[in-house]
């Protein structure tokens, strides 16, 4: 995870890309599956996802 400052007002990123911890975990909760955010964010990989849960766990 990144974050910067000046990208989304410092909110936790994925590093490399402008989707929030916030909005990934969004869209799991409406429902989406990991298939579908990784078919329809092709800059995200399985590796970034499981991430973003490992972040938010801590």
């Amino acid at each position: 995870m990144h974050s910067d400052p000046k990208i989304l007002l410092g909110k936790p990123t994925v590093k490399g890309t402008r989707l929030s911890v916030e909005f990934l975990l969004g869209l799991f909760a409406a429902g989406w599956t990991e298939q579908e955010v990784l078919e329809n964010y092709p800059t995200l990989s399985s590796e970034a996802l499981r991430a973003v849960f490992a972040f938010t766990a801590e």
